[in-house]
């Protein structure tokens, strides 16, 4: 276990970005889309995992190669790179302090109606016990933050991003779809309903987070990797990759199984938790609601610290977590998150809209490091070369063209 737990950390800017990316938007997107289509969305999934591969070692390899991070590099090195890195700055936090919102909410709606296994007696839905539970998971969030070390951040990330990955895989190996349907969700299709599109745009948004990509250097550099860890920074940015591939399909994989076989599609928190019990039993249902538990705590956790991360990058390209500026921002980040449980709102619905919403500063993110990358005087002789800058501007037509479907789904659902 030891050694496990050392390569754990050898990758662990790797793990960090999956507590962006792996969240409560991520299984409540995959669930609704296996529950509702089976397998069918499976492409869009695989070909986000395959470009987020391609941005994180893009973004991954200007890092180590140049020591530079993102934001203060698009302020300094792009052509009206001010009002870009401002654009990506706000665009980046609002996407993530949105999404954070339905993340608190669903954690601690779940919570709730997990709770009601063991005490039947507890009424159908309390409004006063899940904002409770939300302030509870905020307060402790925001209490871990204090110590200001990365090394800790990244230890609590790998900790959650384990129990997530073991208890979705798990519950997954229950429930099983046929491996016809698997195949056939390989071919491009979208369905036929307003929904199909607004999923499709959901899967990318929170897969393909621009947050990962931006704040990837960032984290390189505070955990002291250099040109000397080329190669390192590769395999963490592949095993990242995989990783999400591999959780996101089981998540999808068991409510095609358990949810879309029986006809029933996923409306409240609770129809989530218990999606594979009418197969599986109990301990499905606990294995899933562990994964579901463990992928929002490990989203809210850097995302209460994308803030101050993004602005301590646009100023001076360093992280500070121990300033009153780390603090203060973290504290406003709690504050916006009580936002969905204070107002009760459907967090299933908030969490795919704010998804969404993250595409639309994807294409931005994508174009700036592919000006970076290929500039000759910062890369010298590790340059992008043919097959990056390809896996680049496919990603960025693919980001294009999804931010337009984006547009066209919540049109109709406003």
């Amino acid at each position: 276990m030891k050694k496990v737990w050392i390569w754990l950390q050898s990758v662990g800017p790797g793990i960090f970005c999956i507590g962006y990316t792996i969240g409560t938007g991520s299984v409540t997107s995959m669930v609704k889309a296996g529950s509702e289509f089976g397998m069918q969305l499976l492409w869009v999934l695989v070909l986000s995992c395959l470009f987020s591969w391609v941005l994180m070692e893009a973004y991954g390899r200007y890092a180590v190669v140049t020591g530079n991070t993102a934001i203060i590099s698009f302020r300094s090195r792009l052509k009206g790179g001010k009002p870009i890195a401002i654009l990506v700055v706000v665009g980046i936090i609002v996407a993530q302090w949105s999404s954070l919102t339905g993340i608190l909410g669903l954690s601690a709606h779940a919570i709730y109606e997990v709770s009601r296994l063991f005490f039947p007696s507890l009424p159908e839905s309390n409004y006063w016990a899940v904002v409770a539970i939300a302030v509870i998971i905020i307060g402790i969030m925001y209490g871990l933050l204090f110590v200001g070390k990365y090394s800790l951040f990244e230890n609590i990330l790998i900790v959650f991003v384990t129990i997530m990955g073991l208890s979705f895989i798990l519950a997954t190996l229950m429930v099983f779809p046929d491996p016809g349907d698997i195949a056939s969700g390989m071919m491009p299709t979208i369905p036929a309903v307003d929904s199909g599109k607004l999923l499709v745009a959901a899967f990318v948004g929170t897969t393909m987070a621009a947050p990962t990509f931006v704040v990837r250097p960032l984290l390189l550099k505070e955990k002291g990797w250099g040109p000397g860890q080329r190669k390192a920074q590769s395999k963490d940015a592949l095993f990242s990759a995989v990783l999400m591939l591999i959780i996101n399909l089981s998540i999808m994989a068991a409510a095609a199984g358990a949810l879309h076989s029986e006809g029933k599609i996923v409306n409240k928190v609770l129809d989530m938790v218990y999606a594979l019990e009418p197969i599986a039993g109990r301990m499905a249902v606990a294995l899933f609601f562990v994964g579901t538990l463990a992928a929002g705590l490990s989203s809210i956790f850097p995302i209460l610290m994308v803030a101050p991360l993004l602005i301590a990058d646009y100023r001076s390209g360093k992280m500070d977590a121990g300033s009153g500026t780390f603090k203060t921002l973290t504290a406003i980040a709690c504050l916006v998150g009580l936002t969905i449980p204070v107002l009760g709102t459907n967090p299933i619905l908030a969490q795919i809209a704010t998804q969404v919403a993250a595409v639309f500063i994807l294409p931005v993110v994508i174009g700036g490091i592919y000006f970076l990358i290929n500039n000759t005087s910062l890369m010298g002789r590790h340059k992008a070369g043919f097959w990056l800058n390809l896996g680049i501007i496919m990603a960025f037509i693919f980001s294009i063209l999804i931010s337009y479907t984006g547009i066209i789904a919540l049109t109709k659902l406003l």
